[in-house]
């Protein structure tokens, strides 16, 4: 019990401190879930696919520390913009990407931001599932929407196979990885922010 009231008091601070609003959103259709969630001005000439499993550590660490110097250095000024594949590497990743895929789009990064920093919360619980239909729940999903996603086979089974192609198409084996302009650069593991201000400044070079 006291274990609970702990997961529960950690996900509403972190909803809190993202001022994330608690009016009740609707599921979206299985298409709509899966469109490209893009991350600052979608005009901007350097994109990053950001591929992470929402239960890797690194990921998180590259999410918590690396991407919020990155946002005001090159997303808020309209030279780079951010998609996040998913590549759930169990099935609390999996769970966690679909209940994000689930949120309005508006709130997508909003959900990732909250999943990561809670991740070591919701990801040890002793029912991850539950946790986060917690976080579903205050941010807007209710327990019956947070069951009808979770039920959702279609969007289950895109998830595993975008993550099978891109293991095929870009070589990916771990997480995260990120590839820049469709494979022009890539870069591998939560590295140093000076390895991507390297990589996003040489793709801005005319």
């Amino acid at each position: 019990m006291r274990q609970g009231l702990r997961v529960i008091a950690v996900l509403t601070g972190l909803w809190l401190s993202l001022g994330a609003g608690w009016a009740q959103a609707e599921i979206p259709s299985t298409e709509a879930a899966l469109a490209d969630r893009v991350l600052g001005d979608a005009n901007a000439p350097v994109t990053m696919f950001d591929f992470s499993s929402l239960t890797c550590p690194h990921c998180a660490d590259f999410h918590t520390k690396t991407l919020p110097e990155l946002k005001s250095r090159y997303i808020d000024t309209g030279k780079l913009k951010v998609v996040f594949r998913d590549f759930p590497l169990d099935p609390n990743a999996l769970h966690a990407a679909m209940l994000a895929r689930c949120a309005p789009a508006a709130r997508y990064y909003g959900f990732l931001d909250v999943l990561f920093k809670g991740q070591t919360t919701w990801g040890r619980a002793p029912d991850p599932k539950k946790a986060l239909a917690q976080i579903g729940a205050l941010g807007g999903i209710p327990q019956a929407d947070f069951d009808a996603c979770m039920a959702t086979k279609p969007l289950e089974d895109a998830l595993i196979q975008r993550m099978f192609e891109a293991q095929k198409k870009y070589g990916i084996t771990s997480t995260p990885t990120f590839l820049f302009n469709d494979g022009v650069a890539k870069v591998e593991g939560a590295q140093a922010l000076d390895k991507f201000v390297e990589t996003i400044d040489r793709l801005l070079k005319p």
